[in-house]
């Protein structure tokens, strides 16, 4: 077999976009992500200068990096972090995001989209991202705060939903060929199937891995790391699932055996590589021509992310009798979307809902959010956030609980 010269240089494009456009990012103090997805937009070729060559090749491998990622999610996800603000999590998080559909559906019609793409974009826009929230509340020390945990808390919930749409959005789109019942049909055989495929990743992964680690060699516990994530996920497409939902229930799998986060340890840099290349890979599908033609429609997801977003949640945390100023300050941070809004919208253009602009538009959407958000959530913590985290945390230590309790 001859090597490929085109593919290596390729490969050495996308990684130096990524390194370039990261430095850019790091630079002006902004989540990494932008950096990515901006170099790939340097070597798209949709923009002047060196591009890739194959671009579907290296969207195949970038679905590695939605199932590394998900399944670092998945271990990430912490229940009794959830549990301690349990209801507007798991009851307020949810509602959230069926209003944001609501909303969007609605405006949708005002501006002739379908049913389904407004369904489509309002699952994209609904969901912030957990690693950009993550960040900016580590930089400023507030994670631990009351409205740090609901902030975090609701967008774990949102991971779930994000997993739920990759399932029902390939029925939603057929849902018009096939009608609503063979939809229905559909959906429910695939939850039936989800069954085995969760005993699969809680009763027989663990013990596996345990009996692994008792070999004590770390380059054997990567492998089988590995092994398991891409083959749960494999599993989950063949029985009509997402790659990404198989791989999300791997890592949960392991997420309540603190003795077996070294394989996911050792995963990391590999998931961080696989990443990078998605990000990038994703701003190589950004054509600048086509979303000048689409700035209405990317000025009415503005709209609906910061603004729809704010008063959204703003409201609904504030009905869980949170006081108003946490309310505001779990608002503030969710006004984006980042990395699982790709997955949605990746699966929706997959089922033919969306067109190729709306694609790249929501791309663009995502990278103004959080570059808006940056601001608006510093600039909330300096507004409202007169005392220091450490005082605040004192003062709320012992209300943390209380409105999700009552």
């Amino acid at each position: 077999m001859e090597p490929n010269p085109i593919l290596f240089r390729d490969l050495t494009y996308i990684f130096l976009a990524a390194v370039f456009g990261g430095l850019v990012a790091w630079r002006l103090r902004l989540p990494l992500i932008l950096g990515f997805v901006l170099g790939g937009i340097a070597v798209s070729p949709f923009t002047p200068g060196p591009h890739l060559s194959d671009l579907h090749t290296f969207e195949l491998l970038a679905e590695v990096g939605v199932v590394l990622l998900m399944f670092s999610i998945g271990v990430e996800f912490s229940i009794p972090d959830l549990m301690r603000v349990k209801w507007v999590a798991l009851v307020g998080g949810p509602i959230g995001i069926l209003i944001m559909l609501g909303v969007a559906i609605v405006a949708g019609r005002f501006c002739g989209w379908s049913t389904t793409e407004g369904f489509a974009i309002g699952a994209a826009i609904s969901v912030a991202s957990t690693m950009v929230l993550a960040r900016l509340l580590n930089d400023t020390g507030r994670l631990a705060t009351t409205y740090g945990r609901v902030m975090i808390a609701i967008t774990l919930v949102e991971d779930l939903a994000v997993i739920c749409m990759t399932v029902v959005i390939p029925v939603f789109g057929n849902a018009q060929r096939g009608g609503l019942r063979m939809a229905a049909w559909v959906l429910g055989k695939a939850v039936l199937l989800l069954i085995p495929l969760v005993y699969l990743a809680i009763k027989v992964i663990p013990p596996f891995l345990r009996g692994i680690k008792r070999t004590c060699n770390s380059e054997l516990l990567l492998l089988v790391a590995i092994a398991i994530c891409l083959g749960t996920a494999a599993l989950a497409q063949a029985v009509g699932f997402s790659v990404a939902l198989g791989a999300f229930l791997a890592g949960v799998s392991i997420s309540s055996l603190p003795e077996l986060h070294d394989a996911h340890t050792q995963l990391v840099p590999l998931r961080d590589a696989f990443v990078a290349l998605f990000f990038v890979s994703l701003g190589t599908l950004v054509d600048p021509a086509v979303l000048l033609h689409s700035l209405p429609l990317l000025g009415l997801m503005l709209l609906l992310i910061v603004g729809g977003k704010f008063l959204v949640w703003s409201v609904v945390v504030w009905l869980f009798r949170y006081p108003l100023n946490t309310a505001i300050h779990v608002a503030a941070g969710l006004t984006q979307i980042g990395e699982l809004s790709f997955v949605v919208m990746q699966a929706a253009r997959s089922a033919g809902m969306v067109a190729e602009n709306v694609f790249s538009t929501v791309i663009a959407a995502s990278l103004i959010s959080i570059l808006l958000n940056v601001f608006i959530v510093r600039g909330t913590f300096a507004w409202l956030g007169r005392n220091p985290p450490e005082q605040a945390l004192i003062r709320t230590k012992n209300e943390v609980l209380a409105p999700a309790i009552q």
